[in-house]
C-alpha cells in the first residue's frame, strides 16, 4: 500500500467568523489541503476501500459516477498511486461518441484517463441497474474480478475511513456540519461525535430521501439533514452563489467547490446571521474537497457568459 494511504491525517482548522453580538463562532476543517485530487472525502471513502482490495488481492478497482464526478476522478488517481489498474462505468453512452472532444472540456473525465482509467459508457437506463447483481455479472465478465466501489464511494469501509475526520481536539465544538451527496460522510461524523454534539448534513440534492440513506449507515439520531441551500438541485449553481465562492476567497484564501462545500458555507453564513444558532454556539464546517471539479464548471459558466469561480 502506498504510504500516502497508511497516514492519519489530521487537517488543521480555521477561523472564518464569531458574531460580536451572538458570540457564534464558525470554523472550518481543512480536508481540502489532503491532496489535490483524493482530498477530503474521498480520500477518507478510499483509504479502506483499498486496503481491502490489496488484501482481497484484486488488481482492478471498478466503479461509477456521471462525467464530471469527483469520485470517478479521485478513483483513478488513487488506483494509479498504489499501482491497480481502474474502471469507471460512466453514466450516459451517447458520450463515448464525443471523445476525444469531451476530454477537452471536461476536466475530470481528461485527468481520469490520463491516470490509466478504462472507460466504459453505460446507457442510463443500465445505469439505473449497475449494482444489481445481474449487472455486475455483465461487468465481472467483461473487465474480470475488480473490486467494486460504489457510486460517491458510500459502503461499510467508507464509513470507518470518514469516522476518523473528527479528532479529540475537535470535541470542542457543539455543531459538525459536512456537505451530502450520497450520506457516507455525514455517518462516518455521526458515528464519531461526542454525546453533547450535534451534525448537520446539507444536502446538495433536492428533496429529502439521503434522510433514509443516512439511516442506513448509523443508528445515532444527534443529527439533521438541512436542504435548504441545493440552489436547484445537484450540480446547479446561482450567480449569487458563484459570488459568494470568489469574494469568500478573497477573504480567506480558502477555495470552495460550487458543488458541495461552497453550497454548505453559504447556508451557514445565511443561517447565522439569521440567528438560528444559539448564543456561544461553535460550529466546525468539514471542508469536502472537491475543487478538481472547478476547471469544468467554469467551461460550463463561461460557455453561458457567466461569472466564473477565481481562485488566484
Amino acid at each position: 500500500m502506498n504510504t500516502f494511504f497508511e497516514k492519519d491525517w489530521i487537517s488543521r482548522n480555521q477561523l472564518l467568523y464569531k458574531d460580536a453580538i451572538s458570540n457564534v463562532e464558525l470554523w472550518i476543517k481543512r480536508e481540502d489541503e489532503i491532496h489535490p485530487i483524493i482530498s477530503g472525502n474521498k480520500f477518507r471513502k478510499l483509504k479502506y476501500n483499498l486496503t481491502t482490495a490489496k488484501k482481497e488481492g484484486k488488481t482492478k478497482l471498478l466503479t461509477f459516477g456521471g462525467a464530471y464526478s469527483n469520485h470517478i476522478s479521485a478513483v483513478a488517481e488513487a488506483a494509479h498511486l498504489v499501482g491497480l489498474e481502474s474502471i469507471g462505468v460512466i453514466r450516459g453512452d451517447e458520450l463515448v461518441n464525443q471523445l476525444p472532444e469531451l476530454f477537452k472540456h471536461n476536466a475530470t473525465l481528461a485527468h481520469a484517463n490520463n491516470n490509466g482509467m478504462q472507460f466504459h459508457f453505460e446507457s442510463r437506463e443500465n445505469y439505473r441497474n449497475k449494482e444489481t447483481v445481474e449487472q455486475l455479472e455483465i461487468y465481472k465478465s467483461k473487465f474480470g474480478d475488480a473490486f467494486v466501489i460504489p457510486e460517491g464511494g458510500t459502503n461499510f469501509q467508507a464509513i470507518k475511513g470518514c469516522s476518523e475526520i473528527l479528532n479529540e481536539e475537535d470535541s470542542k465544538f457543539d455543531i459538525v456540519c459536512c456537505s451530502a451527496g450520497t450520506g457516507g460522510t455525514a455517518a462516518g461524523l455521526i458515528e464519531s461525535t461526542k454525546r453533547h454534539q450535534q451534525v448537520v448534513a446539507f444536502s446538495a440534492l433536492k428533496g429529502d430521501f439521503l434522510t433514509k440513506e443516512i439511516k442506513t449507515w448509523t443508528n445515532k439520531t444527534n443529527w439533521k439533514l438541512n436542504s435548504d441551500f441545493h440552489f436547484g438541485g445537484y450540480a446547479k449553481v446561482s450567480d449569487n452563489l458563484i459570488a459568494f465562492i470568489n469574494s469568500f476567497y478573497e477573504l480567506h484564501h480558502i477555495p470552495l467547490d460550487p458543488i458541495y462545500t461552497g453550497k454548505m458555507v453559504f447556508g451557514l453564513f445565511q443561517l447565522i446571521k439569521s440567528g438560528y444558532f444559539s448564543e456561544n454556539t461553535r460550529i466546525l464546517a468539514i471542508h469536502t474537497g472537491g475543487l478538481q471539479g472547478v476547471e469544468s464548471m467554469n467551461f460550463k459558466l463561461r460557455s453561458k457568459q457567466l461569472e466564473t469561480i477565481k481562485f488566484n
